[in-house]
């Protein structure tokens, strides 16, 4: 078992550790195996210890626990490895600065949508990219939003296209549009077709869901709640809107749908109906959500405005600020 300090050499703590030896230490600290370590950064187990050891030594403090068969962080790493992680997350952050002043539009970006928005919206997305950012490549991840919410924080995901607000500290959220729920029923249902359907008739219907975990069930049942429903949901459910809407086809039920996913959806079966509600009918908002201070921050805020123009066409509600 070492001591919780290394004697610093003379003149190397003057020097400071490399970004390298940060790295090699972060990807210890994470795999907790040298080999998976070494793996991930593409260096030699030799070459990952050797850093390893060289920064302790600079620091002055032993960051690892070696044992014949496994590695540990030591109190001292424990402490550190976060501080490493967040310089390294910075540098990472002044090269994406530094591109992006350079060349804005261009490079990757991960945009994550949730799956009751992805298929209506994404082809005004995509098309809206192709056309007026030809340099930009977009990589879609369609996730609910508990995982995107999850990988914009750590990193794995640049931009959201989901249902807001989450009200997460440390996002920005920019608004695109409001969008109305509207009644989807099967052909023999009093409610099928009606305009004017007051929210109270939401009390007495047979409500199918989708399954838990997507935003769009906790809506439904927030738009229930509001209309006096005290019972729990029904219990079938379903994975997606499209069979969900199935299953209102085969009269099992009714459901509440956005309106952007009406056309697809709605289109499926000749066994449907949709009715719409008093105003102010129950809807949703869906924006753009970013990390506060992401180095691309002023592209995407234009990104928002160039696809609130492209959305103009479909049945939403603006929204500007």
């Amino acid at each position: 078992m070492h001591h919780s300090t290394v004697p610093a050499r003379p003149g190397r703590a003057a020097k400071g550790p490399t970004l390298a030896q940060l790295r090699a230490f972060a990807a210890v600290a994470e795999h907790l195996h040298f080999r998976d370590a070494a793996a991930a950064l593409g260096m030699s187990q030799p070459a990952l210890s050797g850093a390893v050891s060289t920064l302790e030594e600079i620091l002055g403090v032993t960051l690892l626990e070696r044992t014949t068969r496994r590695v540990l962080l030591s109190p001292a790493g424990e402490r550190l490895a976060p501080r490493a992680k967040a310089v390294l997350s910075e540098v990472g952050s002044l090269l994406e600065e530094a591109e992006a002043v350079r060349a804005p539009f261009t490079g990757t970006v991960r945009l994550g949508v949730i799956p009751t928005v992805a298929p209506y919206l994404l082809p005004t997305v995509l098309r809206l990219v192709r056309t007026a950012y030809p340099k930009l490549e977009l990589q879609v991840h369609e996730e609910q939003t508990a995982s995107l919410v999850d990988g914009l924080l750590a990193g794995r995901l640049d931009l959201l296209l989901l249902a807001t607000p989450l009200g997460v500290p440390g996002l920005i959220e920019l608004p695109l549009f409001d969008e109305d729920f509207v009644l989807l029923t099967p052909l023999d249902h009093p409610l099928g077709g009606c305009e004017g359907v007051p929210r109270e008739a939401l009390r007495e219907v047979d409500l199918l869901l989708l399954d838990e975990g997507h935003c769009l069930r906790d809506q439904a049942l927030d738009v229930c709640r509001e209309a006096g429903r005290t019972d729990g949901p029904v219990t079938t459910s379903a994975a997606g809107l499209a069979t969900l809407v199935q299953l209102v086809a085969g009269g099992l039920g009714v459901t509440l749908l956005p309106r952007t996913a009406l056309k697809v959806e709605a289109g499926r079966s000749s066994q449907l109906l949709t009715g719409t509600f008093t105003d102010p009918a129950p809807s949703r908002r869906v924006g753009l959500v970013l990390r506060s201070g992401a180095a691309r921050t002023h592209e995407y805020e234009e990104l928002a405005a160039a696809l609130r123009e492209a959305l103009r066409p479909l049945p939403v509600r603006l929204r500007e600020d």
